[in-house]
């Protein structure tokens, strides 16, 4: 796992992240079976579907037609509520197995598929659903691969914002989202789901360290390392990345870095 841990590092830190490529080592992390070859075959199978789309394919929407047609229908790429409650939803290997999975790691599929076969693609990640764009973003042609491809207007995503926070679509929300942008939210997901379930808080501490390595991320996310690791049982390390997040805050908010070192004086009072 420290193998993939450092390749994950790595290629996050590169000129030009490789999406597909850092979904798959945030799979092999996840799951110990996951070999180098499991890896190599998720990736052939993205050639292998982008090499089914239609040559010669120029405008947006006819993108989102044929990328729908062979995800969504012939290969059956889609979700469902229940996939909300399985890891696997944000592991992109799983993802390609079950064609089943939250709507970011669909978006994700689509996106790969999609710019190995030429295609202007865009990840937008909207309040509460994650959807993809193709072409000038001003021309606003989405599509939801969580509901199979359907296509999307901007009227579409403006009801889609307001059902999901009550308030309007902001410009900013249709900026396309980065690949570290999407990493990271795909590991937001997994702490979440990791969160109301204390016997796996060994997933949400490898979702967060996994955070932790990218170049930009939450400096809270420091804080929540440290009440995992206590959580664990490991006391010390916990306490002491308590005291260092405690003086990362401690000029901004004074009080509450006085609050964390108590938390920190607790948890190394639980080794007595």
């Amino acid at each position: 796992m420290s193998d993939w841990r450092q390749e994950f590092a790595e290629e996050a830190r590169a000129r030009r992240p490789d999406l597909a490529r850092l979904c798959l080592l945030i799979g092999a992390v996840a799951d110990p079976a996951v070999t180098r070859a499991d890896l190599d075959a998720a990736e052939i199978e993205l050639d292998r579907l982008a090499g089914e789309l239609p040559y010669g394919t120029r405008e947006a929407a006819d993108w989102v037609t044929a990328l729908a047609r062979l995800l969504g229908g012939r290969y059956g790429f889609q979700g469902t509520p229940a996939d909300y409650e399985r890891l696997e939803s944000s592991l992109l290997h799983e993802v390609l197995r079950r064609r089943r999975g939250l709507p970011i790691l669909l978006s994700v599929v689509w996106m790969e598929v999609a710019r190995r076969a030429g295609a202007p693609v865009y990840g937008l990640g909207l309040p509460g659903h994650f959807v993809v764009g193709f072409g000038d973003p001003a021309e606003q042609v989405f599509a939801d691969p969580f509901a199979g491809g359907r296509a999307m207007t901007g009227v579409d995503a403006e009801l889609l914002v307001a059902g999901a926070t009550g308030a309007p679509l902001e410009p900013s929300m249709l900026r396309p989202a980065t690949p570290l942008d999407i990493v990271l939210r795909i590991l937001n997901n997994i702490r979440a789901w990791a969160a109301p379930r204390p016997e796996r808080s060994g997933v949400a501490l490898w979702a967060v360290e996994l955070s932790l390595m990218l170049p930009s991320h939450p400096a809270r996310l420091r804080y929540e390392h440290a009440e995992l690791l206590v959580q664990r049982g490991e006391f010390l390390a916990g306490a002491a990345e308590m005291e260092a997040y405690a003086s990362v805050v401690d000029a901004i908010e004074p009080s509450a870095a006085a609050s964390i070192r108590q938390r920190a004086a607790a948890a190394r009072a639980l080794l007595n």
